[in-house]
């Protein structure tokens, strides 16, 4: 008896500490006040439900330890992102020349499959272990000269014929150029090196190159270089995607860094798309990483996510998340110390990362993915005139079966703040197809009532008058495009 009330009791406790998602109407509260009336909560999507190729999902750095898998994995499927991506981590799976151990990683490529999960894979870093095999973390060197890139072209071979049918998206490796030794040349020749030894052993992979870690600055000359010599050697084929990634406190800002990179493609290598391959935010301050030592909440996160996610597939870029859980940083300059840039909050290394909780911002981008899927198509040049004081960013979208449109803003002239103070805009929509328009808000899900005086039909435009519009993302969407659960109150 002693021993069954003994587990019991632990039991009891375990069931107490144990994190959940919370699946309530009521998961995200905020004192936001649209002066419209609520009539229910989005809700939300897991991967069984939904499938999109726009979204994918940080889960870098476990090469290093950094961060830990099996702490979190239990929430990816729920968050409704499909795709993860992943670093192979060279100098772990080989820490003495010749001997691998696949183990570790082999867990976490079987366990996500199991779950749902598409795979991402990165090759880099390199292996310390070898003359010439490069470093094993950020801004660290190309595998350069044997036998250390003999030792890297094995690594890379044997990770493809390990991981065939089970891995078809991969990259190369990630930020070359924050080292300075990697000049245009190197990285494309080094890219274009291992993207045939993955395709040689898996013809259909889909690789994704350069992930820089801007297209700003001095990185248009690395992309042109890229895609002319790929050009030049007729081997656009070997890369489906190029990868940027795209840090700024403002969320908004350095789009216009896109634009140029969309023009090499099409003169280059049309065939091939880009990716915002990794993109995210604090939610506290926090003294090392990008957008640090500034005072990031867990609401100012959530609004950034909604924005970044929403405005890069309003350019018609496949978007990611960084990241999903907190990083421990632990043996690099740039990065050192604990950064909250995941949608789970955990301790650190030293506390075995374990969970201790669910942030606003994965229910925020939970909301944006149970939406914003694959049964929506963006419409470009969306023909929507916006009067309010506040600058208005909008994009539009299309439901592929229904037609119905669906409208996306919010204000964009400033860094997400934690106050939720509304703006009045009017919103004029040539050829707008709405039946029974609803405004919902992606932080806490909100789904609330247009009244019929609010929106005027007139000669070929829809007008939404006096809608609200504030620094996190909200859209205008038919009701019957969306599952809700109805208001108690």
């Amino acid at each position: 008896m002693k021993k069954v009330l003994v587990l019991c009791s632990l039991a009891l406790v375990s069931s107490v500490l144990a994190q959940v998602i919370d699946n309530t109407d009521t998961r995200v509260q905020t004192t936001l006040d649209p002066g419209l009336k609520r009539i229910g909560t989005i809700n939300p999507k897991s991967i069984d439900e939904i499938g999109s190729s726009r979204w994918a999902l940080g889960c870098e750095t476990i090469d290093r330890e950094y961060s830990d898998y099996d702490a979190f994995a239990s929430y990816l499927p729920a968050l409704g992102i499909k795709k993860i991506r992943l670093q192979g981590g060279w100098a772990r799976c080989e820490r003495d020349p010749g001997i691998y151990d696949f183990a570790w990683l082999d867990h976490i490529i079987d366990d996500a499959r199991s779950r749902g999960l598409e795979i991402w894979l990165e090759t880099s870093y390199g292996n310390p272990i070898y003359k010439g095999g490069g470093g094993r973390t950020l801004a660290d060197g190309f595998p350069d000269q044997n036998p250390g890139l003999e030792a890297w072209d094995k690594w890379v071979e044997l990770m493809a014929k390990r991981y065939k049918g089970k891995v078809r998206d991969w990259s190369v490796w990630n930020e070359p150029e924050l080292r300075s030794a990697n000049k245009p040349e190197k990285i494309v020749n080094f890219s274009i090196r291992t993207a045939e030894i993955i395709k040689h052993n898996i013809p259909d992979a889909r690789i994704a190159g350069l992930s820089l870690c801007t297209f700003g600055g001095n990185r248009l000359p690395i992309v042109e270089s890229f895609l002319k010599t790929l050009k030049e050697q007729n081997k656009t084929d070997l890369f489906t995607w190029i990868v940027y990634h795209h840090y700024a406190k403002n969320p908004d800002e350095k789009y216009e860094q896109v634009a140029p990179v969309k023009e090499l493609i099409e003169k280059y290598a049309p065939n091939i798309k880009m990716w915002q391959g990794e993109s995210g935010t604090q939610s506290e301050y926090c003294k090392a990483g990008a957008l640090c030592k500034y005072p990031w909440t867990e609401i100012t996160q959530a609004k950034w996510y909604t924005r970044r996610m929403l405005g890069d597939i309003g350019h018609g870029v496949v978007s990611s998340v960084f990241t999903a859980a907190d990083l421990d940083y632990r043996t690099t300059s740039f990065h050192n110390g604990l950064v909250r840039y995941g949608l789970i909050k955990t301790s650190g290394a030293a506390d075995g990362f374990k969970v201790l909780k669910v942030k606003t911002s994965y229910y925020a981008v939970q909301n944006v993915v149970s939406v914003f899927n694959d049964n929506l198509e963006l419409i470009p040049d969306y023909a929507c005139e916006v009067t309010c004081d506040k600058e208005v960013q909008v994009y539009g979208h299309r439901d592929i079966k229904s037609g119905k449109q669906v409208c996306v803003f919010w204000d964009k002239s400033d860094i997400p703040s934690d106050f939720h103070k509304t703006a009045s805009a009017t919103l004029k929509i040539k050829g707008g197809n709405f039946k029974d328009p609803v405004w919902v808000d992606t932080i806490t899900g909100g789904v609330y009532e247009i009244p019929k005086e609010k929106m005027l039909v007139e000669h070929g435009f829809v007008i939404f008058k006096d809608i609200p519009v504030y620094d996190a993302a909200t859209f205008i969407i038919d009701k019957e495009l969306l599952t809700i659960t109805p208001s108690k109150y």
